[in-house]
């Protein structure tokens, strides 16, 4: 069920965090998620779902500064109807991605399931259990590690964010 308030309060954290130091914000509402460069940055989400939101966000936190550059981050994008390579490669880049994205559920209180982006691959598929298990094992190991700068800054405000949004309005 969408939620609009927590997606607001998703909007207004990473906006509060990242508009004035990053040049970024976080805009919801769109047709499909999308990263606009530009002064400022733009990463849109889809409708208000929240996970899409950080979902969104993740793909902005393992962005290079060349690829924050790019439209889209420069990234390729297939909809449905990909076939066993192509969902492949889509488990490959979504594996780190979809781990900061269970990280900032967890740090907001949200429920996360791996997403497949492809209404036509059976979630019973021995690639899916692998891809989750990898994104698991990613997320494990960004818990032991650390995570990418602005995944943590994200991951904390979004686990402190009234204390954090009433401390930076008070400023």
């Amino acid at each position: 069920m969408v939620n609009s308030q927590l997606s607001h309060e998703i909007i207004r954290v990473f906006n509060t965090v990242f508009s004035a130091s990053e040049g970024t914000v976080l805009s919801g509402g769109a047709a499909e998620p999308f990263y606009e460069p530009g002064d400022p940055a733009t990463i849109f989400f889809r409708e208000d779902f929240e996970r899409s939101a950080l979902h969104e966000v993740a793909h902005w936190c393992v962005a290079g500064r060349y690829r924050r550059q790019l439209p889209d981050y420069g990234y390729w994008y297939r909809a449905e109807g990909r076939d066993c390579s192509r969902q492949a490669a889509f488990y490959a880049v979504e594996t780190q991605p979809q781990a900061i994205e269970q990280l900032f559920c967890e740090a907001f209180d949200l429920p996360f399931k791996v997403s497949v982006d492809n209404l036509s691959v059976a979630l019973d598929d021995p690639l899916v259990t692998r891809f989750a298990d990898a994104v698991s094992a990613q997320a494990a190991a960004f818990r032991l590690n650390g995570l990418p700068q602005r995944a943590a800054v994200f991951r904390d405000a979004l686990r402190h964010r009234k204390e954090y949004i009433q401390g930076h309005h008070a400023t």
